[in-house]
């Protein structure tokens, strides 16, 4: 009796250890699973920073074309301010935003002479004398419109349209190819086009025959997302009037908090097509309202109170995050006028405290 008493109580005391021991894995498996989950939830609600760093810095603004000729120290101004780039900007017109015809002259002489091909090759060869880069890029300009409305109405139109804009932008291509322009900007903000990525693979592909220099497109801040051929291009390119808070009175604090926000998804695009990203423009009114919605007309701001410190608070929130960032390649600040001459409100930082933001940050950065 006693030795079958043994062998019984043998046999629980095994069960017993191999239940433990199953127990074990289990509990461990379970918590090896919870832990990969928990560090791919932590991934997905934490981005990881994005893998890219560039070692260029484009500090620059956009030089408002003037109606005759430089005088010869306007770019010393603008070279003290430690800028080192600058875009020029040539015009094609549109008459309404679903015509497809397009009309533009690279040179005659009813153009203001700062978008006249003499005006461009002039204002490249004195900026190159003080070390300062060129972007040229074109736009079109639309009757009681902007480039982001142009859509076509029907299949033929959008051919006529492409093939309009084609011979426009190859135009300004073959001039920067002349002129040595190391910077093309290919479009601005034609946000209802860009969705036809055939077409616009084709248009990069025509300008590469006639074009050695770097590319870019300028993605409306609304529309950089959408866009399917930033592989083509050498930088993705932004227009980069992102609202940063609604406040009545935002601080710095605000503003950068609302830069975050627009960041996060310029870090994804980053992640997508691994491209290096120029803010092809970006631009803040001196009036109180600046940071709301950034893109607005300076004449559509007449009832609004001036802020030169508004303005340059913005500036100093673009600098403390914005620029910060490993793939950030360079920016370009709408607006710098020759002859330093403006209205109120306006977009230009000379002579206000944004310009010595401006020149804080290219100075030292």
């Amino acid at each position: 009796m006693s030795c079958t008493s043994d062998i019984a109580g043998g046999n629980n005391h095994t069960d017993y250890d191999v239940q433990m021991k199953t127990g074990a894995v289990k509990l461990y498996l379970f918590s090896s699973v919870g832990i990969v989950l928990i560090f791919m939830l932590a991934f997905w609600l934490y981005p990881q920073e994005v893998a890219l760093t560039v070692s260029e810095k484009w500090k620059g603004v956009c030089w408002v074309g003037s109606r005759s000729p430089l005088v010869g120290d306007e770019l010393e101004a603008l070279k003290e301010t430690g800028a080192n780039a600058l875009s020029q900007t040539p015009f094609g017109w549109q008459r309404d935003k679903n015509d497809p015809e397009l009309h533009w002259q690279v040179d005659n002489e009813k153009m203001w002479w700062g978008e006249s091909a003499e005006g461009i090759q002039a204002t490249f060869d004195s900026s190159a004398r003080h070390g300062i880069m060129n972007m040229l890029k074109p736009h079109l300009w639309i009757r009681d419109s902007w480039p982001g409305e142009i859509e076509m109405g029907n299949e033929k139109d959008w051919q006529r349209w492409f093939s309009n804009y084609t011979g426009f932008i190859l135009d300004y291509a073959r001039m920067a190819e002349s002129h040595s322009i190391p910077m093309l900007c290919i479009g601005t903000e034609l946000e209802r086009t860009s969705h036809r990525e055939k077409e616009w693979r084709e248009i990069i592909h025509q300008i590469r025959k006639v074009y050695t220099g770097k590319l870019v497109y300028a993605a409306n801040f609304t529309e950089f997302e959408k866009v399917r051929f930033w592989d083509e291009l050498d930088y993705i390119g932004v227009q980069a009037y992102f609202p940063l808070s609604s406040k009545e009175n935002p601080t710095l604090k605000d503003l950068k908090s609302g830069w975050n926000k627009s960041l996060s998804k310029i870090d994804q695009v980053v992640k997508t097509y691994h491209k290096p990203v120029i803010f092809t423009e970006i631009g803040y009114c001196n009036t109180i309202d600046a940071a709301k919605e950034p893109w607005v007309w300076p004449n559509e701001r007449s009832e609004v109170a001036l802020s030169e410190e508004m303005q340059a608070l913005c500036y100093e929130a673009f600098f403390e995050t914005a620029w910060k960032k490993p793939w950030m390649a360079g920016v370009f600040f709408w607006k710098w006028y020759p002859d330093g001459r403006h209205r109120n409100p306006d977009f230009t930082p000379q002579g206000k405290k944004a310009a010595q933001i401006m020149t804080a940050y290219f100075t030292t950065q």
